[in-house]
């Protein structure tokens, strides 16, 4: 018999609404919540372990929910029946085609990391605090293939779902990990690899530097910038020229164009070989 749910005040419901909203409650069930069919198919392919599926039959066709649920070939997801009302209680936004999510959490240490390329291209943010501006960084990194995003000192969890929403599922399609930044530093050195520090002090406009060997961009954040530990341990602090009234922009504009910089510095260097 399959599950139904159809009282907003069952206590799942209530489970799933604290997995939602609460930091907390997602670390201590090592799960979270992903909507939407495109969401959860990119966690799918991303390696992600579904644990129950939601949803409501008249927005998505069973078999397609059924097919999702055998993508976790250790033990099948369990798989609920909800109606509108329901899904309109727990959803966090309107348009997600009736299909909800638990997925089990995956730690993304930075000493864990590993890459394809000889010379990897990395984005690396400190600290951001809003998780919005961690979705469009997250956006920005899937546009521009890079070869990993780093976390520096998260401020909050990955699986907040402010992140998911506004990352349109991106944060499951990067490569992501996180650390200290002494840890972060710590690994690219180790690796060989280039530190260039988004800052204002003893910096070089950033079209002036080469991106084609290994190389992290290091982004802070907008109202403190980034830590002495890397300045200190840069290896070219860079900066965007600015020719407005404003002397600064938002970190995933930025991120955008520094990422977009290296990508064509490589474009040119594979069109010349």
């Amino acid at each position: 018999m399959l599950k139904k749910i159809t009282s907003q005040q069952n206590k799942e419901i209530k489970w799933l609404l604290q997995l939602q909203e609460k930091s907390r409650n997602r670390r201590k069930e090592n799960s979270f919540i992903v909507e939407g069919k495109r969401e959860v198919n990119l966690a799918l392919k991303g390696g992600y372990l579904p644990l129950h599926l939601y949803f409501v039959p008249e927005l998505i066709d069973f078999q397609e929910v059924l097919e999702m649920a055998k993508a976790n070939e250790h033990e099948a997801a369990e798989i609920t029946e909800i109606n509108k009302e329901v899904y309109d209680k727990i959803a966090y936004r309107g348009s997600t085609e009736g299909l909800l999510a638990v997925f089990r959490n995956i730690e993304h240490p930075v000493e864990n990391l590993s890459f394809e390329h000889p010379f990897p291209l990395i984005l690396v943010a400190e600290a951001p605090e809003k998780p919005g501006n961690i979705g469009a960084i997250l956006r920005t990194a899937d546009a521009a293939a890079v070869d990993a995003v780093i976390i520096a000192n998260p401020k909050t969890d990955l699986y907040n779902p402010n992140i998911i929403r506004s990352s349109v599922g991106s944060l499951f399609t990067n490569k992501i990990a996180t650390g200290t930044t002494s840890e972060i530093i710590q690994f690219l050195q180790a690796q060989k690899i280039h530190i260039y520090a988004a800052a204002l002090q003893a910096s070089k406009p950033y079209s002036d530097i080469n991106f084609k060997e290994a190389s992290a961009i290091i982004m802070g954040t907008e109202a403190t910038g980034l830590s002495n530990e890397w300045l200190e341990n840069s290896t070219q602090n860079i900066i965007i020229p600015m020719h407005g009234k404003i002397d600064s922009m938002n970190v995933s504009v930025a991120a955008g164009i520094l990422i977009f910089e290296a990508k064509r510095q490589r474009l040119v260097e594979n069109s010349l070989h």
